[in-house]
């Protein structure tokens, strides 16, 4: 579709909200005014709906290759276009890891014939690749990736020697998982000797304690401001590591970042008695005080990224006992509209909630023409019905793992449209066969 004019809808972008109309013209947005009466070959009525930058998820896991039996770039992509997000980066935890540039580009080339939204992948780091992440192209690759705790994909980075020498030898963002192994595997033994092979969903907390966190992210830190690396800790999920960032410059000063993730700003260890291993996650979802602190850091500035950590398992997988249960689960669908319901709640602003999702991640990455509603960007845009309740039931789901810690939840908003590169990816709810999606660069 060469033309797209938008009538009437309330623009949310850069901090203010505006009723405009909207041009799209060959992919990109060509102008933005009070009126635009120009012909196109297709006119959106947005009257009452509200318009933003496509949703940017920094972190998700598609899992594929070689775990498509939990979701694939296809079924994620589509559930994520189906959420308002337009842009993701995937993490290298898949069958086999991305740790070599040629294993890296397979993803790249799976996903050229089969997303549905624009993509990113991220090189894995281990103990013995340096070689590789060091070929990584700062252009077209979103970062490097370290599992500083073991967690799906077994690709633990607990050589010192070697993460220095990762550290201290690119340019490149690095984003990393911090949990402290031996705290872990510490507090397992623990409640191994209590419980057996029978330990409760709700001691995961305890296992994968607030301090195996603390621990790791310090350590990261540290390393990073003795080498200089550019650092992004992912999903902060304790009161005492927002302690460790800074809000007194701007996010392109930074050179240590954060992200929280949906299900830390959601749920609670109180959480565990109904949902189970349905909200076991790593890091661990924590207490209900941790979560207070984690979204003061959020609305104070601490903490520059909103993402999802999307990570999907079936539901065979998810219903075994707690040792055996994997831990992730899906989100990309529901991210947008989860973050709405506590803008209606008057916990975040419209504004500050885009600025999470879409802008900083654009900033952070350096990510080329995209994240901000601006002539001459791609047109990567979600239409929201801001007064459109919704269940979710197994029904709707468009993950390929047929389950989310959602189900039953009554949203207040709804994703109407989602453009991806001035395509109408999804309308009126029903989402278009034709692929969007393009590899995203970076301006670095």
């Amino acid at each position: 579709m060469a033309t797209i004019l938008i009538k009437n809808g309330t623009i949310v972008n850069e901090g203010v909200s505006l009723k405009k109309d909207l041009f799209l013209k060959d992919g990109y947005i060509a102008a933005i005014e009070d009126r635009i009466e120009m012909e196109a070959d297709k006119v959106i009525d947005a009257t009452d709906l509200h318009i933003f930058p496509g949703v940017i998820d920094d972190q998700v896991h598609f899992r594929e290759p070689g775990l498509t039996r939990k979701g694939s770039i296809a079924t994620e992509s589509k559930a994520a276009i189906a959420g308002g997000t337009t842009s993701f980066i995937e993490q290298p935890n898949t069958v086999p890891n991305a740790v070599t540039q040629e294993l890296l580009e397979d993803k790249y080339e799976i996903a050229s014939k089969s997303s549905f939204a624009n993509y990113s992948f991220m090189m894995g780091g281990t103990n013995d690749n340096l070689e590789e992440v060091l070929k990584t192209n700062p252009r077209n690759v979103a970062g490097i990736k370290l599992f500083l705790g073991s967690s799906t994909g077994n690709m633990l980075v607990d050589n010192e020697e070697v993460l220095e020498k990762i550290f201290s030898s690119t340019k490149m963002l690095i984003a990393v998982h911090c949990e402290d192994e031996q705290t872990i595997q510490s507090n397992l033994e623990k409640y191994k000797a209590e419980f057996g092979e029978d330990i409760p969903v709700s001691c995961h907390p305890k296992i994968r304690s607030a301090s195996a966190c603390y621990k790791s992210s310090s350590k990261a830190i540290e390393l990073a401001k003795k080498t200089g690396a550019r650092l992004h800790i992912f999903h902060i999920s304790t009161g005492i590591e927002t302690e460790l960032f800074r809000n007194d410059i701007p996010l392109e000063e930074k050179m240590i970042t954060a992200e929280v993730c949906i299900h830390h700003l959601y749920f609670s260890d109180e959480d565990y008695a109904a949902k189970g291993n349905f909200i076991k996650w790593n890091p661990a979802v924590k207490t209900a005080d941790d979560r207070d602190k984690i979204w003061k850091a959020l609305l104070d500035d601490r903490i520059d990224v909103i993402a999802t950590d999307h990570a999907p398992h079936t539901l065979e997988e998810k219903s075994q006992k707690y040792l055996q249960a994997p831990s992730g689960g899906p989100l990309v669908q529901h991210s947008l509209v989860a973050m709405l319901e506590f803008v209606k709640e008057g916990k975040i602003s419209m504004e500050k909630m885009v600025e999470k999702m879409v802008h900083n991640p654009a900033k952070l990455f350096k990510i080329e023409r995209r994240g901000f509603i601006r002539p001459g960007y791609f047109a990567d845009l979600a239409i929201v019905d801001t007064d459109s309740p919704w269940t979710v039931t197994k029904e709707n789901l468009l993950y390929k793992c047929g389950w989310s810690p959602f189900e039953g939840k009554t949203f207040s908003s709804k994703v109407i449209h989602t453009i991806v590169n001035g395509h109408l990816a999804m309308e009126n709810g029903i989402i278009s066969e034709k692929l969007a999606g393009s590899r995203l660069l970076f301006n670095r």
